[in-house]
């Protein structure tokens, strides 16, 4: 749980299990959430297919029902066509202060923070966690999931989606905070080999007015290859 809701990544992942049993094979390009309402007790999730073209499927997925919708997710399944123009995301170097790296492992809260974090191990490498008043725009995470196994696109759905807004690590006191929309571009389309530890994330707080932040974070695998690019509107209420 988050507050009073499904934890928005595991929200995400499940739509998307039920998009895959339309479109089995072709590689995720896009997922787009939008968190309406609150998410507790059973979540049901339905899936229909808006546009299926040459290369691209585009899909639909509604948590809850027609009349009381709780998310909206839409995902852009795109198979692969040649191209002259490639670029790879290079993973910038860090300095890390070993005096300053706050560690969490797995089954330890964030303190403060939402029952799902304890599912997770986190070691900020820049930056600091929420409410301890840090106000670095930038920050550095090393993230690892408490699952057995390799990784699959729901577990990168998953870990993508488990920093906080680096706006509540502004706050000296708790407050909640959540996530309105949110974007994920995958990058790859193999996830063969990659274990559930040593992920990089590199968060930015682009912008922040009104109790809104604009979020984008860069996701590594342990190989140091850019796996997938995240951007969220986010809420802070403090």
């Amino acid at each position: 749980m988050q507050g009073r809701s499904v934890f928005g990544g595991l929200q995400t992942a499940f739509a998307l299990q039920a998009m895959r049993a339309l479109v089995p094979s072709v590689p995720l390009r896009t997922l787009q959430t939008t968190f309406i309402a609150p998410v507790s007790g059973s979540m049901h999730a339905r899936a229909r297919i808006l546009r299926q073209g040459k290369n691209v499927t585009h899909v639909e997925a509604r948590i809850g029902d027609d009349a009381s919708p709780q998310a909206l997710v839409v995902g852009a399944f795109g198979a692969a066509r040649s191209s002259a123009v490639s670029r790879t995301v290079v993973q910038p170097a860090v300095e890390v202060d070993p005096t300053k790296v706050v560690a969490l492992p797995l089954g330890k809260r964030v303190e403060n923070g939402p029952h799902f974090s304890s599912h997770f191990g986190v070691k900020w490498l820049r930056g600091r966690p929420p409410f301890t008043g840090d106000r670095t725009p930038n920050h550095v995470l090393e993230v690892a999931i408490d699952d057995d196994g390799a990784a699959t696109e729901a577990h990168l759905v998953a870990i993508a989606d488990y920093p906080p807004p680096v706006g509540l690590s502004y706050l000296e006191a708790a407050a909640p905070g959540s996530t309105l929309t949110w974007m994920l571009q995958l990058l790859v389309d193999d996830l063969t080999g990659i274990l559930l530890s040593d992920f990089r994330l590199d968060l930015e707080m682009v912008a922040a007015r009104d109790g809104y932040t604009s979020q984008s974070v860069t996701i590594y695998a342990p190989d140091g290859t850019a796996v997938a690019l995240s951007h969220q509107s986010m809420l802070v209420f403090g």
